[in-house]
């Protein structure tokens, strides 16, 4: 009989855990990541500013602490999530005012301090939401409430962003006023998202935590997850990996803007590919997450996010060149593969590995200090990237002859590069930590590659035809399914 009132509750609750996703969204994708990084541009803020606010969102994370204490101390976790968003979805609209003021330092200070706020108050929804996910979907089923959840927010932010980067630069074509007024409309609408993704959580069955036994010390609660072996390697590998992307992304819109000069609409389309890309997979990584485990899939998306950021070094080679679009084109699709894989099977991955009905300070503690190696990142990109102006690194090959000679450059690093270089390297050393964590199912990324390639070879032989085109967006699962327990006979075992 518990087993049906789980598998109810899940059921109706499923359809609005996803219109929270799409509330949340909708908000996050004109709220942050390019058009926040185009709206400081727009206000004359430096690179230490834009590194600033690439940190705010994990300073604020500190915030854990007390929200840990709250949830625990409350054990209300819908309550909680609902105070929470009414507090953090309000200064979307302060930012919207913001955008509008005549004083740009003044300006970019309020927008600085709103987010501040925002994501302190998210804090608590993240600690109250992750809790109470935990509680409500069982271990088999993340995978495909998530993976559908991820999608389905993967479509709307497609449109959303799109839209919004066509208006803010229709704005500024065809209206006489500031381009900043346009994106205060983007910030108007984002926070009609947030209010809706809150709006949404109320009809979402929140099970009863288990009865609390004498509370310990926050301290000493937060002091559980890293007593966990396991989970300790577990948080060492994310913190490493966040750090090392970090580093990198809150440049890439400015490198494009800046360096590049492309058109917000241009930057926008090329986030908005990555986006398809992660789209048309989400939903296969989450069944072989389901299947098997989330460790496979991020060992292999995890070294196509690496070989990605390196790729940006030669997006300018020291400037633009003829193929830096298709460059551009290619990096940013194999992006979206690679993190619809990694964020959903490290969210997975970091709920399954924390104790049912005690999953609180476990999650609580991974995002803490995964929070805080990004942060540190961004603050040093943003405190460095003025010096890196500086530095030069050039690879020439020469021929010579009696008469002739020729110059090729084969590789230039400026500036920007340097981050994606360093990004590169780190990020190598994380997945290596990655091996370390045990998680049952895992089987070696090898399998799923083979299996990955001889699809792909198979849809090229059918894509003469429409139905070869709809079969391309098709996943051989049992295909995997073979390759992997003949991987297994040959190998032994899995680790458990």
């Amino acid at each position: 009989m518990k087993q049906d009132n789980v598998a109810t509750n899940l059921a109706e609750s499923e359809r609005w855990i996803v219109r929270n996703g799409l509330g949340i969204q909708v908000m996050e994708t004109l709220a942050v990541g390019a058009f926040l990084t185009a709206l400081a541009v727009e206000l004359g803020a430096s690179n230490l500013a834009i590194g600033v606010l690439a940190a705010i969102p994990h300073l604020a994370q500190l915030a854990q602490i007390p929200a840990l204490f709250t949830v625990e101390r409350l054990r209300e976790r819908k309550r909680i999530y609902q105070a929470a968003g009414y507090v953090a979805r309000p200064m979307l609209l302060v930012i919207a005012v913001s955008a509008v003021l005549p004083w740009q330092s003044t300006a970019l200070f309020l927008i600085g301090f709103a987010f501040l706020l925002r994501y302190v108050a998210g804090a608590f929804l993240a600690c109250a939401w992750s809790s109470w996910m935990r509680d409500l979907v069982p271990d088999n089923e993340m995978g495909r409430v998530f993976g559908n959840r991820q999608k389905s927010m993967t479509g709307i932010g497609i449109v959303f962003s799109l839209a919004a980067a066509g208006f803010v630069d229709a704005w500024a074509t065809f209206t006489p006023w500031p381009k900043t007024w346009g994106f205060a409309l983007i910030y108007s609408l984002s926070f009609l998202g947030g209010v809706y993704s809150v709006i949404a959580a109320r009809n979402i069955h929140e099970p009863r935590m288990a009865p609390a036994g004498q509370t310990a010390h926050w301290l000493a609660q937060l002091r559980q997850p890293f007593r966990d072996e396991n989970y300790r390697r577990l948080i060492t590998f994310l913190a490493s990996w966040n750090f090392a992307v970090n580093l990198a992304a809150p440049f890439f819109t400015v490198n494009m803007l800046k360096k590049m000069n492309l058109d917000l609409i241009w930057v926008i389309g090329l986030g908005t590919l990555s986006q398809i890309a992660a789209y048309l997979m989400v939903t296969q990584w989450g069944v072989i997450a389901d299947r098997y485990n989330n460790k496979s899939v991020m060992r292999v998306c995890g070294p196509l996010f690496v070989g990605s950021v390196f790729a940006w070094t030669f997006t300018t080679m020291p400037d633009v060149h003829p193929l830096t679009i298709p460059l551009l084109i290619v990096i940013h699709i194999a992006t979206g593969i690679a993190s619809a894989g990694i964020t959903l099977a490290s969210g997975n991955l970091t709920l399954r590995l924390a104790p049912s009905g005690n999953a609180t300070t476990f999650l609580a503690a991974s995002s803490l200090v995964n929070s805080i190696a990004a942060a540190i990142a961004a603050m040093i990109g943003g405190l460095t990237a003025d010096l890196l102006t500086r530095w030069e690194l050039t690879l020439t090959l020469s021929w010579r002859t009696g008469t002739t000679s020729l110059d090729v450059q084969a590789l230039s690093v400026t500036h920007w590069d340097f981050f994606f270089l360093f990004a590169t390297l780190l990020g190598l050393v994380s997945l290596n930590r990655l091996r370390r964590v045990e998680e049952t199912g895992d089987v070696a990324e090898r399998a799923v590659l083979n299996v990955l390639a001889a699809n792909f070879r198979q849809r090229l032989r059918n894509l003469s035809t429409i139905a070869g085109l709809q079969s391309a967006t098709e996943f051989p699962i049992d295909a995997v399914e073979d390759e992997l327990k003949a991987h297994a006979d040959e190998s032994g075992p899995a680790k458990s």
